[in-house]
């Protein structure tokens, strides 16, 4: 594979919406030749997404109950189930074009999990995969250590990954507990396992790093996975929301109207 590069963004703490808006019009740029390949970094206000496969039972909560507990509802285009995004979990969406050497979904997913479980290392939570089941795990009764689900005492989720590919370029992406109060997760069943539970690398190492640290951080752990190259992160954390793609993707702010129109 040819070596590649990425610019990674972190825009701090944001809605859903504005940026599923962004990622969208990203998308289209890059396939377009608009836009480089970015990774955008961040953590979202209180979000219940549905995926394409989601179940509507498993939103356990109507939308005007939600709405009351200030927790918004969003449909999506990734793949998978049912999922909640707060504050204290980062969450990734790389806008990757996969194009012509790196066409390989389920690879590329495995690097996004391989990702993740390098984050959690840092925390010395050792996290892995579960045949079946997408993101990654941990035992709570050993988490410096993983046998492998077989041989867990206690099997909790602690990232999740849903994502979209058009034409071969990326987008949604992975969500990482760091601090993320469990709890949160109680008004749905998250990505439709009722028999394990969610948790977070605070609840089961005692400590997590700030989402912003992390993102900042990330360079190093991205090579390893994903094998891009990164230059030092952006933080757009202060922009405004309608900013960012002129920000983000300087050549495609000039076609920012219809750059979201393709489903």
């Amino acid at each position: 594979m040819t070596e590649r590069r990425a610019q990674a963004f972190y825009l701090g703490r944001r809605r859903y919406e504005p940026i599923h808006t962004l990622q969208r019009a990203l998308q289209e740029a890059r396939a377009r030749g608009l836009a480089d390949d970015v990774i955008l970094l961040l953590e979202h206000e209180p979000v219940v997404t549905l995926g394409r496969g989601a179940k509507r039972e498993h939103v356990l909560f109507s939308e005007d109950v939600l709405g009351q507990m200030g927790v918004d509802l969003v449909e999506t285009g990734r793949g998978g189930d049912v999922t909640f995004h707060g504050p204290g979990q980062l969450v990734g969406y790389p806008i990757l074009d996969l194009k012509p050497d790196r066409c390989d979904l389920r690879r590329y997913v495995r690097g996004l999990e391989e990702l993740m479980i390098l984050i959690a290392r840092d925390h010395d939570v050792e996290a892995g995969l579960c045949d079946g089941k997408i993101g990654i795990w941990v035992d709570t009764t050993r988490p410096t250590e993983w046998a492998g689900e077989a041989f867990s005492g206690s099997l909790a989720k602690i990232g999740a990954i849903g994502v979209r590919v058009s034409r071969w370029v990326t987008m949604h992406g992975f969500a990482l507990n760091l601090d993320l109060d469990p709890a949160s997760f109680a008004v749905i069943v998250p990505c439709g396992i009722r028999e394990y539970p969610v948790s977070s690398i605070e609840r089961v190492a005692g400590r997590a790093k700030p989402v912003r640290d992390v993102a900042l951080s990330i360079g190093d752990h991205v090579r390893r996975a994903l094998d891009y190259e990164l230059d030092a992160v952006v933080d757009l954390s202060t922009a405004r929301d309608a900013d960012l793609l002129a920000l983000v993707a300087p050549r495609a702010a000039g076609s920012a109207a219809d750059l979201g129109a393709r489903p």
